[in-house]
């Protein structure tokens, strides 16, 4: 029991200090884990002493992390996606499968080399899916191509379990075959295996569309919010189990568990409780993958593991690009695509064992292969880097090269620049107010989408001083900026005060520090874009809280023309002392808090608050 605590407070303890300085340093989680997976290894502290026995245990963090991905995917959405999912998925399986497994036949023999194709084509689920939400890639376009690979990748092990033992080339012990917990379904003719499949996978539907709903409820009536972690986790264990004794991947049973409760009304509460479990389970096979590094191995073997690490990632990038042109993967999202799934995946480990076991490879020719799939799983997040630093997009090269759209101003008084969420309501505001603006956007799918919906937007790059002009600038009164970029709302701040001074400038910032740059700019007229919803949100809160709609109203105009008031102030204050702004700000809050208490308990009944009792309006 001591020896168990000591390794995993070490796991702890390491994942602790590494993953904040590896963020620090802009390296992100998962390079941080392995970073310190690699300094308690046997070949450097020596702080640990088994790391496959750990890698195993925590192999159930992939399970788990598979489980919440389902929960996000509904049936409806993973029909949308069959085409990339069997196409794309399919075509890069199969062409990596052939290319690697052709080159390790001048090496190898047949069945070996058809075996190492298979595993090799397979992916890391756990440290893309890890990195793309960590940057923020999930939902983009690279992000969902990406995802729909690695699903089928994770389906295609099913397959590959039932075909590696059909390759082996040794004889295999007597004993060698992995035991059920509860029953060896291998004992069963080949018909009832396929049938006591099916059931299993029938069974995970039954249970996530109808028994589920009627339990959950049951558990959350209970209000003791440890009896729903158990639930969850009974859950995810007992499918885990379930897919077991079938022959079948944890993994994928989970996953289909979570897609059929994706629709289920508990499952935010499934997400937030599994979500620590994952993290710290996903957090420790990293760690564990960097101890399992065997650099004894390596040494002896460089060239060899260099080589094979280096052929893996460069001959699946390649078939990844071409796979990605062929499914119109768009042309700035391929070098990312290419990238996030060059490496190896976890499931090599699993697969790898499950050949020497079933007597397909020697451990002479696995050992190899497994030191270059964790090299090359290490290296996968530099990979992310090199991409985010070098190769990685601007926002004005992410648009296609598409021509700026001609327009028509007819004398409009004012110009619109931006038509995004603020810029949309504003526009419509402008327009019920009898004022027509010349409307402009940066993104053609937005442009495309508010067209269909009646609006008259036209698509180009405002900050140019060509469509500026084509715009009206000359004529106009006023420039209103909502453009969510700070850089470019400033861009065209200079550029309209230098060639159209008389140009009236009204804009939109993201918040005080953006209303700062602004104002440096000359800008007088700014709001600031949540500052009013959190005002009007605030009032509702007093209501709701029992306060009198007048005296909510009250505190929040109150609230209101003090913090604008103070604004210029500070502003002069910041550019001067930074710490005198910081107690400055600290003194302002002070004195408004003071002067809406003291509004508050001023005798005001003389008020006429007839407004707020049945018509709040007048």
């Amino acid at each position: 029991m001591e020896h168990f605590l000591l390794q995993l407070f070490i796991f702890l303890a390491a994942s602790a200090i590494a993953v904040p300085v590896a963020k620090k340093l802009g390296l992100g989680s998962v390079l941080g884990y392995l970073i310190a997976g690699i300094i308690i290894g046997p070949f450097c502290l020596s702080l640990i002493d088994n790391a496959e026995e750990v890698m195993h245990f925590t192999e159930f963090g992939v399970v788990m992390m598979l489980f919440l991905v389902g929960l996000e995917l509904k049936p409806s959405l993973l029909w949308q996606m069959r085409t990339p999912i069997l196409g794309m998925g399919g075509a890069q399986v199969m062409l990596s499968s052939l290319v690697i497994g052709g080159t390790a036949f001048l090496f190898l023999p047949w069945q070996q080399a058809t075996a190492i194709g298979l595993i090799l084509s397979l992916s890391s689920t756990a440290i893309v899916l890890q990195t793309l939400r960590e940057k923020g890639l999930m939902d983009t376009s690279a992000g969902r191509s990406i995802f729909s690979v690695l699903l089928f990748q994770d389906l295609a092990v099913i397959p590959m379990l039932a075909i590696l033992p059909l390759l082996a080339t040794a004889a295999m012990h007597a004993d060698s075959h992995h035991n059920a917990v509860l029953f060896d379904i291998s004992a069963l003719p080949q018909y009832l295996q396929v049938i006591v499949t099916l059931c299993a996978i029938l069974l995970i539907f039954f249970l996530g569309k109808f028994v589920s709903r009627p339990v959950f409820r049951a558990i959350a009536a209970t209000r003791v919010r440890e009896i729903f972690v158990a639930a969850a986790l009974a859950l995810v264990v007992g499918i885990s189990l379930l897919m077991t004794v079938v022959g079948l991947s944890p993994a994928l049973g989970t996953f289909l568990a979570g897609v059929v409760l994706a629709d289920n009304e508990y499952r935010h509460e499934l997400e937030g409780d599994l979500e620590p479990f994952k993290g710290l389970l996903l957090g420790i096979f990293f760690i564990s993958i960097g101890a399992s590094l065997n650099f004894t191995l390596i040494g002896n073997q460089i060239a060899l593991i260099a080589g094979i690490t280096a052929g893996l990632m460069v001959f699946k990038w390649l078939v990844l690009f071409i796979t990605g042109t062929i499914f119109r993967v768009a042309k700035n999202d391929r070098p990312l695509f290419s990238i996030a799934l060059a490496q190896g995946g976890e499931f090599a480990f699993v697969l790898f064992q499950y050949c020497k076991s079933n007597g397909v490879m020697d451990a002479h020719t696995v050992e190899p292969l497994i030191s270059a799939v964790a090299i090359s799983m290490f290296l996968t997040p530099l990979m992310f880097l090199v991409h985010e630093k070098f190769m990685s997009q601007t926002p004005e090269d992410d648009t296609e090269k598409r021509e700026a759209d001609p327009i028509d101003h007819q004398g409009q008084k004012v110009i619109l620049a931006g038509f995004g969420r603020l810029g949309t309501d504003l526009g419509r505001f402008l327009i019920s107010a009898g004022i027509k603006p010349v409307i402009i956007d940066h993104d053609p799918v937005n442009v495309e989408v508010l067209r269909r919906f009646g609006f008259e937007v036209y698509y180009g790059d405002i900050t140019r001083l060509d469509l500026l002009e084509a715009a009206g600038a000359s004529e106009a009164e006023l420039l209103i900026i909502t453009i969510g970029d700070s850089d470019r709302a400033g861009k065209l701040v200079q550029l309209a005060g230098k060639h159209y001074p008389e140009l009236k400038i009204a804009a939109v910032a993201a918040d005080r520090s953006g209303a700062y740059a602004l104002m440096d700019l000359g800008v007088s007229t700014i709001r600031r874009e949540t500052f009013g919803t959190a005002l009007t949100l605030g009032q509702d809160a007093l209501k709701l809280l029992g306060f009198d709609p007048y005296d909510a109203y009250r505190m929040m105009r109150i609230f209101r023309k003090n913090d604008e008031g103070t604004m210029p102030e500070l502003y002069k204050i910041l550019r001067e002392d930074e710490e005198k702004y910081i107690s400055q700000y600290q003194q302002h809050n002070a004195d408004l808090e003071n002067l809406m208490t003291l509004d508050m308990n001023a005798d005001m009944e003389h008020l006429d608050k007839a407004w707020t009792a049945e018509n709040p309006e007048i």
